[in-house]
């Protein structure tokens, strides 16, 4: 995949990605079943409705109830999946999630659609930027964060037939670079080295991947190496890839569309604490406040989310080692 960056791939919303995903699941597992809230095309689910109607259920909004309707089926032995926005599906359901789905370790897909900042003009209320650091502590709960269209239908797949428990796959609205290759494998619990380097690491997940991989090209015309992982699995994390780049690089830069508490960063160097190996994680994601309301464009500008803000942050790291 190293050659992605003169590639010119096509843009799609990670969420297109996920009703292709949803739809190909449906056909090959029956008892699969859909649950909505109203906002069935805007969070991509509008495929396996109309592919599936009898299995598909929209409870109108009433989020907690479609979490616990959820659980309910999953004991009668369906596979429910229930898709919302992140805000309303990790934060509003939290305690139908804890209590109802987790605690009976029920096969139930969670989908976090409208994730990050990049909701744009839905503002501060919309835009979910906690929810990673929510369902990752939930006993049990397994996180995933694909970072494009092409690998969150392949994350949505594997929800479906890699996992036995509650699942989170979250994703977002915007639209983004779609750069995995269709062939490519998606193994819940493996993060993937997409691009090599010698001098720093940059750990990403989400649309960020796509930023890292922007920065680590730049670089290398300067004659920097970024090794870019792209962590789709936040829980169960690859502790052995990211042991393995703690003791291969002096920083390791986490970056994320999420609270840089508590979400990719947090999980990060809680690994990285117990190697003992002396690397440095700095994390880049929200700096502890709410969004705003304007183009994902600008507020990617805004916070930092960017290629640009990566290449200046390595540049000031490079410079601290010296």
């Amino acid at each position: 995949m190293e050659n992605i960056r003169y590639q010119a791939p096509r843009c799609r919303a990670t969420k297109e990605g996920f009703a292709e995903g949803l739809l190909a699941a449906g056909r090959s597992h029956t008892n699969l079943v859909g649950l909505g809230a109203d906002i069935t095309a805007s969070v991509g689910m509008n495929l396996f409705a109309n592919a599936f109607p009898d299995r598909f259920f929209s409870l109108g909004i009433a989020e907690q109830n479609g979490a616990a309707v959820a659980a309910g089926l999953a004991l009668e032995g369906l596979l429910p999946v229930f898709s919302n926005y992140g805000v309303f599906s990790a934060l509003r359901c939290t305690d139908q999630i804890r209590v109802s789905i987790c605690y009976n370790q029920l096969h139930v897909i969670i989908g976090g659609a409208h994730a990050g900042i990049s909701v744009g003009p839905d503002g501060a209320t919309h835009q979910a930027l906690e929810d990673i650091a929510i369902m990752r502590v939930m006993p049990g709960m397994t996180v995933l964060s694909p970072c494009d269209a092409t690998q969150t239908a392949m994350a949505t797949v594997a929800a479906i037939t890699q996992c036995n428990g509650p699942v989170y796959l979250r994703y977002g609205r915007s639209v983004v670079p779609d750069f995995t290759p269709p062939e490519s494998p998606f193994t819940v619990g493996k993060g993937e080295v997409l691009h090599q380097g010698h001098d720093i690491c940059i750990v990403a997940t989400g649309h960020l991947v796509w930023e890292a991989l922007q920065a680590a090209y730049a670089l290398q015309k300067t004659g920097i190496g970024c090794r870019v992982v792209n962590m789709h699995t936040i829980k169960p994390l690859d502790h052995e890839l990211i042991v393995e780049c703690a003791r291969e690089f002096p920083v390791i830069i986490t970056a994320e569309e999420h609270q840089v508490t508590g979400g990719l960063g947090g999980a990060v160097a809680e690994v990285v604490a117990e190697t003992g190996s002396g690397c440095k994680v700095v994390r880049v994601g929200m700096p502890d406040r709410f969004g705003e309301s304007g183009q994902p464009e600008e507020l990617m500008e805004k916070y930092g989310l960017t290629a640009a803000n990566l290449i200046n942050l390595i540049h000031h790291q490079l410079q601290i080692l010296k």
